[in-house]
């Protein structure tokens, strides 16, 4: 199962490579922090933390685009609207 959840989790860095350069024009950005069970859990960096149409971004932008490109995700997540010391995220 593990090469399986590999498999999509590359897919969905694919995808995001794609939507990152619109988010960091904005000076902010994001990554994958994990794909499990079909969800995604995303970090956002920058000009994102704080931002008031975060929920627009994620959801409207990227939560849609991931769902339309990769049918195996069914949700995506904001790890900085839960506890991030859930995921073990190193800050680089």
């Amino acid at each position: 199962m593990t090469g399986y959840n590999d498999n999509v989790e590359m897919q969905i860095i694919q995808v995001l490579d794609k939507i990152r350069p619109f988010i960091q024009r904005d000076g902010g950005d994001c990554r994958l922090v994990k794909y499990e069970e079909g969800v995604v859990y995303i970090k956002f960096y920058g000009a994102c933390v704080g931002c008031a149409i975060i929920d627009t971004t994620l959801y409207d932008g990227i939560e849609s685009i991931l769902k339309e490109e990769i049918p195996e995700v069914v949700k995506v997540v904001n790890v900085d609207a839960i506890e991030e010391q859930e995921f073990d995220i190193e800050n680089n």
